[in-house]
This record gives C-alpha cells, structure tokens and sequence, in this order.
C-alpha cells in the first residue's frame, strides 16, 4: 500500500465528518437534470453520491426533469415539440406522453437505480398525496403547462420517516382533475421550502453564475439574494439564468437555508457541495 496515497485519502474522508455531523437528519432537496441524466458515469455518480448521503442519515429528496426523454417519446410518435418562451407547448396529447414518461419511465428508472447502488427508493409524482395542486400558466397559452398553487408535502415526510429516498416526477393536478407539466426547478424550490429543508441542490450544466458568461474562472462562489437585482440590472444574472436563479431566490426567501447551482458535468459534484470545504457552484443565502 502506498502510505502516502492512503493518509491523503484518510484526510479527505476525516475532512467530511463535521459535514456529515451538520447535517445528519436534516433534509436536501435535489434537482437532477441536465447532462447528468444523460451520461451514463454521471448518472452512476449522482446515484452514488445520493445513497452514500441517505447512508450516512442525511434526507434526500430528488426531484427530476426528463426534457430529453419526452422530446425522444414525441419524436417516436411523430409529434414534433414546440416551445414558446423557453416553455414545451403541452396539448392534450403532450400532456399524456409527458405523464407516461416522468411518472413512468424516467421515475422508475431513477428509483431502479438507486435501489442498484444500496439506496432504498421510492417513486412519487405531484398527483400522488395531492402533493402539487397547480392552475393553467397564463402568461402565454403554452396548453397543459402549470403554475403552482400549493404543495403538500405529508407524503413525501412519511416516506423519509420510513426511510425512503423520495423520487418525484413534477407533475400537477389541477382544481378539476387537469394534469399539468410543471417546471422543476420551481417545483422542487417550493417542494424544499414545504421540508424546510437544509439545502436546495440545483444540478446544471454550467460552472454557476459567472460574471463572464464565457469564461468558466468567473464564477461568483456566493450571493445574497439581495444582490440578485443588483446583478440582474448588471447583465451578470440574464437569459436561462434568470428562472433558475428566480427559483434559488425564492427558497430562501421561503425558509431553506441556502440553495446551490451546481455542475452537473462534474462527477461527485453533489459530494464535493456537501461534504467538502471547498464546495462548487453558487451558493445563495
């Protein structure tokens, strides 16, 4: 054994144990999206990281997107996706393919995987509990897209007091039994908030906010939220930034203590954010 090699590692796993004291019981929510759904060795990564957490006593919520899958589906079935403001124009149709594919095939698979890497998982959706009551988006007629009204989250409490790593798929349920796609970024900033969970974990596919959109070494390590108007009129915070920092605001502001964007590309990216001195990504607070 290279002595050297095994008291770096017995370092790096000591360094973890004030974090692992910080917040044992205490619950994160993460939204797992980007190209770490994609990757097959970041999509292994995120498992891991998520059941080495739940092993270790802290709650963990995933909550997913499936941009991609759904895409795929409707390719699959001649339907070609439409977006209007950045948002999936969502008919009738759309609606059930997006239903099939979160609720279903994307939800399972996630829970499938955690149960393959020693987790002990359970699937959910917004329908499920009444746990996301929603109302049409109005903004723009983008169809069955929703805007959340309420979130209940019993069902997702009794399920962490079991000793289940809940897996939700954002989907809502209107006052009239109408299904919506919602957001879910937004759905998990209101789902952290309902925990008064630790930390909301955002996973991207960028550094974190950056004060050079093109260059990687400008990453802003923390902002309060009441600079994020400050950097809005600056131009640092723009385009799809702008919902996904909107979100962040809004945990906090909600009661969850600090919320991350976070790199996604990176492998272990979670652990590095949780378990580690030097964390990654933007922190808001």
């Amino acid at each position: 054994m290279d002595i050297l090699n095994a008291d770096s590692r017995a370092k790096v796993i000591v360094q973890t144990l004030p974090y692992i004291k910080k917040f044992n019981n205490k619950t994160v929510v993460i939204k797992y999206g980007g190209n770490a759904m994609i990757n097959e060795e970041l999509k292994d990564a995120v498992m891991t990281d998520i059941v080495l957490l739940s092993l270790v006593g802290i709650n963990v919520v995933l909550v997913h997107g499936g941009g991609p899958e759904i895409s795929d589906m409707l390719k699959r079935v001649g339907k070609e996706s439409q977006f209007v403001n950045g948002l999936r124009y969502t008919d009738e149709e759309t609606m059930e393919i997006v239903q099939m594919v979160l609720a279903g095939k994307v939800n399972k698979a996630l829970v499938q995987l955690l149960e393959n890497h020693g987790g002990k998982a359970i699937g959910l959706c917004g329908l499920d509990g009444g746990i996301i009551n929603a109302k049409k988006h109005t903004k723009v007629d983008v169809g069955f897209v929703g805007d959340i009204e309420k979130v209940d989250v019993t069902l997702i409490n009794d399920a962490i007091e079991k000793g289940y790593i809940p897996v939700i798929s954002t989907i809502g349920s209107g006052k009239n039994n109408e299904v919506y796609n919602i957001n879910a970024d937004t759905a998990a900033a209101r789902i952290a908030a309902e925990l008064h969970a630790e930390k909301l974990l955002l996973m991207t596919d960028v550094r974190g906010l950056l004060k050079d959109k093109d260059d990687e070494n400008t990453l802003i390590s923390v902002v309060n939220v009441s600079e994020v108007k400050a950097l809005k009129n600056q131009g640092i915070i723009s385009g799809g930034m702008i919902p996904k920092i909107d979100c962040c605001v809004e945990a906090v502001r909600r009661g969850v203590n600090r919320t991350h964007i976070i790199d996604g590309r990176i492998p272990h990216s979670i652990l590095i954010e949780m378990l580690s001195d030097e964390g990654i990504g933007t922190m808001f607070m």
